[in-house]
C-alpha cells in the first residue's frame, strides 16, 4: 500500500514490493541508495547475463576488477586474452572479475545477451558476466556511477571507451581506474598487494 501511495505523490513509474523506477533510475529496497554517497560496491545489485538479480555483496572478502566489455572493438581479444589470464592465476587467491557488456562506444557490443554469452564462452570466459547496461548518460547503472564517483577519470568522470577497469578492494571500496589502453596486466602488482 505504501509504494501505491509513494507512485502517487511522486510520480513513481513502476511500483512492485521489491523495486521501483523513479525518474528514470532504478532503485531497489535492499540498495535504495544515491550512488554517489553509497561507500561500498556491495550495496548494489545487478542482472547477471541471464537476467537473475545478484546481490554483489557476494563479492565481500574478494579483490574485484569491475570491466565494461564489448565484443567487436580492436581492444577485445587483448582484454579477454590477460583478463582470462589474472582471473586464472588468482582466482583461487580471491580475485573476482565482474564484466559489464556496453553498447555506447561505436555500437560494439550490438548483441543480445544470448549473443554475448556465447562469445564468451568461446574466449573461455570463467569469470562472472552481467546484462548489458549503459555506463554514461541519463540511463547509467548505478555501480559505474558509485565507480565513476569514487574513482574520477583525467578528463572528467565519463567513462571514454570499452574496458575501463575499476580494482576494488575486499571491502568493496575502489582503489584504482585503469583506462582502456591499460592492459590488465598492468594490473597484476596492485591485485597482488590487495589480496
Amino acid at each position: 500500500m505504501i509504494y501505491r501511495k509513494l507512485a502517487a505523490i511522486y510520480g513513481i513509474c513502476a511500483v512492485n514490493r521489491s523495486c521501483f523506477t523513479l525518474l528514470t533510475r532504478s532503485y531497489c529496497e535492499n540498495t535504495n541508495i544515491d550512488p554517489k554517497k553509497a561507500k561500498s560496491l556491495f550495496e548494489f545489485t545487478a542482472n547477471d547475463i541471464d537476467g537473475n538479480s545478484v546481490s554483489l555483496e557476494k563479492y565481500r572478502g574478494f579483490v574485484t576488477i569491475v570491466v565494461n566489455v564489448a565484443t567487436k572493438c580492436g581492444l577485445t581479444n587483448d582484454n579477454y586474452e590477460q583478463l582470462n589470464g589474472l582471473f586464472d592465476k588468482f582466482e583461487e587467491k580471491g580475485l573476482r572479475i565482474l564484466a559489464f557488456p556496453c553498447n555506447q562506444f561505436a555500437s560494439q557490443e550490438p548483441g543480445t545477451e544470448q549473443q554475448i554469452k556465447e562469445f564468451m564462452n568461446k574466449k573461455g570466459v570463467r569469470f562472472d558476466a552481467f546484462a548489458k547496461i549503459d555506463v554514461n548518460g541519463k540511463n547509467t547503472h548505478p555501480v559505474f556511477e558509485f565507480l565513476k564517483n569514487k574513482q574520477g577519470g583525467t578528463l572528467g568522470n565519463t567513462i571514454k571507451w570499452n574496458f575501463t577497469k575499476f580494482l576494488i578492494n575486499k571491502e568493496g571500496i575502489p582503489i584504482k581506474r585503469y583506462g582502456p589502453k591499460d592492459e590488465p596486466n598492468s594490473m597484476e602488482e596492485e591485485i597482488k598487494k590487495l589480496l
